[in-house]
C-alpha cells in the first residue's frame, strides 16, 4: 500500500523539482508556485493518502503512520519517476519525511527546502529545547480534535492561514477532506514526535524556510535545526516576513524568490549581488514562541 496518490507531473527542463505537502493540505497548495516553477523545470506533485475522504482502508491503517513510512513513500515515489539530484521541497511534516529520505537514499536528493520545519513541537525544558507547544497544549489539541474535528478545524485554519480570508477558505475544505480518525493519528505523529535524531545524519545541503510569525513552527527551531545538521553540506536558514505556517497561499512571491535562487545554486549559478544581500536580511532569525491556542 502506498501513501501517495494523484502523482502529477508538469514543466520540464534538467532540474527535477518535488513538491510534497504537509499536513492538512493536498497538491494544490503549490499553485500559486508551479507557473514560474514549471517554465524552466520539471515539477513533480502528489498527494499524501490522507488528504482523500472517510474510506474504511484509511482509517484501519491509522495508527501505522510513521514518519519512517512517509520516508519510504517519498523514496518510492522518486523512483517510480526515474528522479535523481532531485530538488525537494518539503512542508511542515513532509519536511522531516524528507530528511529522513534523505539519508536513506542519498542519491535522489540534490537540496531539501525545508519549509515550515519541526523536528519536534513538544517544548522540552530540561534540554533547552523550544518546540512551540507544552505538552497541556498539545493535549488539549488533540482532545479537540478527537471530540468535534470539525469545529477545530474552523478555529484552527485561520490561524495558520495567517488571519488570510482567501487561504483560510481553501485550507479550511483541505482539512475537512481528511477522515477524522486519520487526520487525529497523524497529527499524534506529528505533534507527539521527536525527530531531532534525523537530523544529526542529513548530508544534503539544506535551506530551512521559516515564516517569522509562525506559531506552529517558530523560527527559533529552524536556528536549532542549523545548529544540529552538522554533517550537511550547507545549511541555509531563510525567515520570510509573513504570518501563519502557509507561505505557499499567503506569501507565494517571497517564497518563490527563494526557490528560485535554490534552483540556480543547484544548477551551478553562482547567485551574487543584491540577491545575496536581500537574503541574508531575510534570513535573519526571529525568537518566536507562538502563543496562539492551537485547541480552539
Amino acid at each position: 500500500m502506498r501513501w501517495y496518490a494523484n502523482v502529477k507531473e508538469v514543466g520540464g527542463g534538467d532540474t527535477t523539482v518535488v513538491l510534497a505537502h504537509g499536513y492538512g493540505a493536498n497538491q494544490t497548495l503549490w499553485d500559486k508556485l508551479l507557473p514560474a516553477l514549471s517554465q524552466h523545470h520539471r515539477v513533480i506533485l502528489f498527494d499524501w493518502d490522507f488528504t482523500g475522504g472517510g474510506a474504511d482502508e484509511q482509517e484501519a491503517e491509522a495508527a501505522r503512520y510513521t514518519f519512517g513510512r512517509f520516508a519510504d513513500d517519498l523514496i518510492a515515489l522518486m523512483d517510480d519517476k526515474g528522479v535523481r539530484g532531485a530538488v525537494v521541497v518539503g512542508h511542515s511534516m513532509s519536511a522531516m519525511a524528507a530528511c529522513i529520505a534523505s539519508v536513506r537514499r542519498p542519491d535522489l536528493f540534490a537540496h531539501l527546502v525545508l519549509l515550515c520545519a519541526s523536528p519536534r513541537y513538544m517544548d522540552s525544558p530540561s534540554e533547552g529545547y523550544v518546540g512551540g507547544f507544552d505538552r497541556a497544549s498539545i493535549d488539549g489539541m488533540l482532545g479537540a480534535m478527537s471530540s468535534d474535528f470539525g469545529a477545530w478545524v474552523k478555529g484552527f485554519v485561520p490561524n495558520a492561514a495567517g488571519g488570510d480570508p482567501s487561504a483560510s477558505s481553501a485550507l479550511e475544505q483541505s482539512f475537512l477532506s481528511m477522515h477524522p480518525g486519520v487526520a487525529l493519528e497523524v497529527a499524534r505523529m506529528i505533534f507527539l514526535g521527536d525527530q531531532r535524531g534525523a537530523l544529526d545524519a542529513v548530508a544534503a545541503p539544506c535551506t530551512v524556510v521559516q515564516v517569522a510569525a509562525d506559531f506552529a513552527a517558530p523560527p527559533a527551531v529552524a536556528e536549532y535545526m542549523r545548529r544540529r545538521m552538522e554533517k550537511a553540506a550547507e545549511v541555509e536558514v531563510v525567515v520570510i516576513d509573513s504570518v501563519g505556517h502557509f507561505p505557499q497561499l499567503v506569501a507565494p512571491q517571497q517564497l518563490l524568490a527563494v526557490l528560485q535562487r535554490v534552483l540556480r545554486r543547484a544548477a551551478g549559478e553562482v547567485v551574487v549581488g543584491a540577491e545575496e544581500e536581500q537574503a541574508g536580511e531575510a534570513a535573519e532569525v526571529v525568537e518566536d514562541d507562538g502563543g496562539i491556542d492551537v485547541t480552539a
